[in-house]
């Protein structure tokens, strides 16, 4: 295979991942802690808007990122208010927070842009850049090297690098620290985590705080980093394929971290196979390709959703004993 093309899949999926990861990440510290999150896909929808409407009116990215991690912070806490509080169903609760952020966002964009619900572009000024500038230069010329490591590797925003961290970050925050060790506890066995004079309440919303967090830099990325502008359900399933690689990777970071991968280098191989004509068959349909990490979803769900041993007290609202 050609080394340009090599790099050029490994840079794809390395951008197309990172919402992914994010948001997989976000599901997953939810979902240990006993919530369940269908909601992920609006709160990264919400976050976009959030990111892609503070990047217009104040020119800054700083305010652009806390603006999106402060609406999916608030959205997760209604959900928590819904599904912890009040012990309400917690898939519902999650397809609510769907439905606001869809329809919430067009309505928003048409009311203060007027542009059939996007956002102006955000200035480049406010677009992440490439992190370390100029890196992919230093190895042009260079076999192998050259177009792997300079342009598949090291030439992205520091996001993508801060999301690669962020996959050991919540390994050892779950399995090498006491707040881990509580949180896991939460969704395993509630009553246990009570009697030991924890609040199961406060280490729920704690989680689902840390989930607002993720899933904030998740849409803020699509907006400052993919896209220029918001565009109206521009997460385009991404929440969902999100929580099928956690699932797959049965609730653990690092199993949901190769299957975003997956997910991405199959959304890079689509990118690049449109137009295609494969010998024997003729141009591939473009339809065929935009559908597949899409049929892969599917395939995961079904097919190892009930191979996949969940957290214990998964959706189980918590009733203190009296």
């Amino acid at each position: 295979m050609d080394d340009a093309l090599v790099g050029a899949l490994i840079a794809a999926t390395l951008r197309v991942s990172t919402p992914l990861i994010l948001c997989a990440l976000a599901g997953l510290l939810s979902e240990r802690a006993g919530v369940i999150d269908i909601g992920l896909e609006g709160k990264m929808l919400f976050a976009a808007f959030a990111a892609g409407a503070a990047g217009v009116t104040f020119g800054s990215t700083t305010l652009a990122l806390l603006m999106a991690m402060a609406v999916t912070v608030a959205l997760s806490w209604l959900h928590g208010l819904a599904c912890v509080s009040h012990r309400g169903d917690q898939v519902v609760s999650g397809v609510a927070v769907n439905i606001i952020a869809v329809g919430m966002t067009a309505v928003l964009g048409i009311a203060w842009f007027a542009q059939g619900g996007q956002t102006p572009p955000v200035s480049g000024d406010v677009r992440l850049q490439a992190f370390i500038p100029g890196a992919a230069d230093w190895f042009k010329g260079v076999p192998i090297l050259g177009p792997i490591v300079g342009d598949g590797l090291l030439s992205h925003n520091i996001m993508v690098y801060a999301t690669l961290l962020l996959v050991p970050a919540v390994w050892w925050l779950l399995y090498r620290t006491r707040f881990g060790l509580r949180l896991r506890a939460v969704g395993e066995n509630a009553h246990m985590v009570d009697a030991a004079g924890v609040s199961v309440q406060g280490m729920r919303y704690a989680a689902l705080t840390l989930n607002g967090v993720l899933c904030g830099l998740a849409g803020a990325y699509l907006v400052l980093a993919q896209n220029a502008s918001f565009v109206p359900n521009m997460t385009a399933g991404r929440g969902f394929m999100a929580l099928a690689a956690m699932i797959f990777g049965k609730w653990r970071p690092f199993g949901a971290f190769w299957a975003c991968l997956l997910f991405g280098f199959l959304d890079a191989v689509a990118i690049r196979l449109q137009g295609v004509r494969v010998p024997g068959i003729g141009e591939v349909p473009v339809q065929l390709v935009q559908a597949l990490p899409y049929l892969l979803t599917v395939i995961l769900l079904a097919g190892f959703i009930g191979h996949t041993v969940a957290p214990q007290a998964l959706g189980k609202p918590y009733l203190k004993d009296r």
